[in-house]
């Protein structure tokens, strides 16, 4: 499987997410830090926007190896997609709020007017090895985007 700091791989994961009649404008490695305001959430994330949608998907299957026998096994914890979804409609955000974050990334709070809440993270590098060459341009359009919401 390709590394989640790759292009390709993240437009592949984006689509099945995408509403039908939508194309992804741009689309960036990102990190969950809060949903719903309750729980505190390390997910890495594939944060993509449309003309209409906000698209927040996984970035792979999450997997872990067992210490003793170094078995991979399904990670059965509650994912991004369980707790909040996977497609946002653009016209059901009712606050965005962004913050500057560490090491020049920025914090995205996103609640939706039916309670729903995300809190995403955006790198301000595309990870390391030249997979996400448009990582930079992708994510000012995101934020761009989510501004005019806020």
């Amino acid at each position: 499987m390709p590394g989640i700091f790759d292009e390709g791989n993240m437009f592949t994961v984006l689509a099945p997410c995408t509403p039908q009649g939508e194309t992804v404008l741009a689309g960036i490695h990102g990190i969950t830090l809060q949903v719903n305001q309750k729980k505190t959430s390390r997910f890495d994330v594939y944060i993509g926007i449309t003309e209409h949608f906000l698209l927040v998907a996984e970035c792979e299957e999450r997997e872990y190896l067992t210490e003793l026998y170094g078995i991979r096994v399904r990670d059965t914890r509650t994912t991004v997609a369980e707790d909040a979804g996977v497609c946002f409609p653009l016209s059901e955000i009712e606050q965005c709020k962004i913050e500057k974050g560490i090491m020049g990334s920025v914090n995205c709070s996103v609640t939706m007017r039916d309670g729903c809440f995300l809190k995403l993270q955006m790198p301000k590098l595309g990870g390391l090895g030249g997979g996400m060459p448009h990582h930079a341009e992708y994510r000012e359009a995101i934020l761009s985007r989510l501004r005019m919401l806020a």
